[in-house]
Order: C-alpha cells, then sequence, then structure tokens
C-alpha cells in the first residue's frame, strides 16, 4: 500500500519553516482555530493578488500578519492607504471572533485571555522576487487564465514553460481536475518537466493547490516545483 504525504507538511522541520510561529499552552485550541479562519478569510478577501503565503507570528503584546506578494503595490495602495485599511479589515474580523463559539477564548486586540492584555495587530507586507518560483503564485495565475475562460491545454503548457524557463527550477509539474473546458464528464489532466523527487526529503520542493470557480464548476489546480536538494552546510 502506498500513503500520499503533503510535500509542504513531511518537510516541516527539514527544510520547511512553520506558517504560524507562536506557543500558547492555556489557548492552543482557540488560537490555532483563530489563525485557521483569519488566513481562509485572508486568502478569499485577497482573491485576484498573487500571494506566496501568509505567515501569522505571536507574541506577548502583539500578533503580526506577513503577507509575501509579488504585487506589493496592490496591497500597500497610494500612501499605504490601501495597508492600513486592510489592517483595519484584520482588527474587525479577529474582534468578532471573540464572540463566536470555539474562539471565545483566544486572545484578540480587543481583549485578551485571563487578563493578559491587548493585543496590538501589526501588518508586514513583504515583496518576493522570481514569482515564477513559487507554486502558490503559478496556482494562482493559472487560476485567473481559467477563470478568463482560456483552454486548460494552453493553460497548462504556459504555466510550465513560464516556470522551467527560471534557471532555478529543475523540474515543475502541474494538474488540473474537474470539468474542464465545461465537458459533462470531470477529468485529470498533467504535464511535467523535469525531475519531481516527491520522496527525497532533502529535495526542496514548492507545492500549492487553489481552486479556479466557474460557471459550470470548480476546478482543482495543483502545482509542484523543484529547486534542488539542500545539503547542510556542515
Amino acid at each position: 500500500m502506498t500513503h500520499t504525504a503533503h510535500p509542504y507538511g513531511i518537510r516541516l522541520g527539514i527544510l520547511k519553516p512553520w506558517r504560524s510561529r507562536w506557543f500558547d499552552a492555556r489557548g492552543y485550541r482557540q488560537v490555532l482555530k483563530v489563525d485557521t479562519l483569519l488566513r481562509a478569510y485572508l486568502w478569499r478577501d485577497l482573491h485576484g493578488v498573487l500571494i506566496e503565503s501568509i505567515e501569522i507570528e505571536r507574541s506577548p503584546r502583539a500578533l503580526i500578519i506577513i503577507i509575501k506578494t509579488s504585487q506589493p503595490g496592490i496591497l500597500i495602495g497610494r500612501g499605504g492607504e490601501g495597508a492600513e485599511k486592510l489592517k483595519t479589515k484584520i482588527q474587525t474580523f479577529i474582534s468578532n471572533l471573540e464572540r463566536r463559539p470555539g474562539t471565545a477564548g483566544a486572545r484578540t486586540p480587543e481583549g485578551g485571555v485571563e487578563g493578559r492584555g491587548r493585543l496590538e495587530v501589526r501588518l508586514t507586507i513583504e515583496e518576493v522576487r522570481m514569482p515564477e518560483t513559487y507554486a502558490n503564485i503559478v496556482a494562482q495565475m493559472m487560476v485567473q487564465d481559467l477563470e478568463r475562460r482560456l483552454p486548460f491545454r494552453r493553460v497548462l503548457k504556459g504555466a510550465i514553460e513560464k516556470t522551467i524557463a527560471n534557471k532555478e527550477v529543475l523540474g515543475v509539474k502541474v494538474a488540473l481536475k474537474g470539468r474542464l473546458d465545461g465537458a459533462e464528464m470531470g477529468r485529470y489532466e498533467w504535464l511535467r518537466k523535469g525531475r519531481i523527487p516527491l520522496q527525497t526529503l532533502r529535495a526542496n520542493i514548492d507545492y500549492a493547490l487553489q481552486e479556479a470557480r466557474l460557471p459550470y464548476g470548480t476546478i482543482g489546480v495543483k502545482v509542484w516545483i523543484y529547486k534542488g536538494e539542500v545539503f547542510d552546510k556542515a
């Protein structure tokens, strides 16, 4: 029998960092749920902006949200206006979570757990270089092409060509699943160029899963990008 492991999760602590970084022994379950709901909210609200990752850090007095994107100008806006609006949305969203079942014990900007004080929300927007080497960004570009009704084979080939053209990329695989081009029966189509050694833990493989929502149904988009092996410098 074979077992499928998430390419990112299996490399946590080896090559990949955690995307939520904090420790809370008393309110772990509630804080984890807030992080999950907040990250899902940001992905929905920022649909259309090419985002690589959303990371969350917590300290005793601050909630730090780090958004890595290839389009920082869209998020920041003129004079930082866009960033301030986004920060206000985040504060409103997580303040409303205080009244929801299952998250009442989580520390939010409006209060704290057991009187530990008010949390300050900090928003950091970072630009990523060479966006074609990040699986999440490539997957989102494919989603945008599909939502513009481009033929799925053209989308697959275009993503492969753009990604493999970068010298840091040694292999790429893209896959689509669903009612492709509006067909009555769903199917699975994929293309690969180069190597994708999924079973090698030292292989630096970036993976992403996104969804394209079309009038005739949802199409799943998966991307694997292999950037070589990482060895200890020691």
